[in-house]
């Protein structure tokens, strides 16, 4: 697989340890880094991370992503929900991605249930965890496989 694999965390992703723990777990975002290099140590694929609160940066990021990556593991946090400008942005990187989030979004309040993006990816996973971010590396990998 050429380049690595871009895990991309968008808005308030940086506040995991702080979040209603009952909704997003325990875990910090360092934590739940250290979790996906593990997962993709054993998947044998390489990952990089970003994060940023800042829309207009998550799409740059999405824009400049083909020069060093294969594939996107995207949680955009609520952008997820509306964000136009960063589905536009996902269209244009012209990379597989899996759209993966913590908690069960179709569970949660109606406003939650749309995905702006969800038809731009590959796959889709939700409600895991942390462990959604090593099934969302699973199907990259097989989207990526020769």
């Amino acid at each position: 697989m050429r380049g690595s694999i871009a895990v991309v965390h968008g808005v308030n992703l940086d506040q995991l340890g702080r979040r209603d723990p009952k909704v997003y777990g325990s875990f910090t975002l360092s934590e739940l880094e250290t979790a996906i290099s593990g997962f993709a140590r054993e998947l044998e694929v390489d990952v990089a991370f970003w994060q940023t609160n800042h829309e207009g940066e998550f799409c740059e990021t999405l824009h400049l992503a083909h020069e060093r990556s294969a594939g996107l593991v995207l949680n955009p946090g609520a952008w997820t929900h509306y964000s136009y400008a960063i589905r536009d942005a996902l269209e244009v990187s012209g990379l597989p991605a899996v759209e993966v989030h913590i908690s069960d979004v179709d569970g949660r309040e109606q406003w939650r249930r749309k995905s702006v993006i969800r038809d731009l990816c590959v796959g889709h996973v939700e409600g895991e965890g942390k462990d959604g971010y090593r099934r969302a590396l699973e199907i990259l990998r097989a989207e990526l496989a020769p």
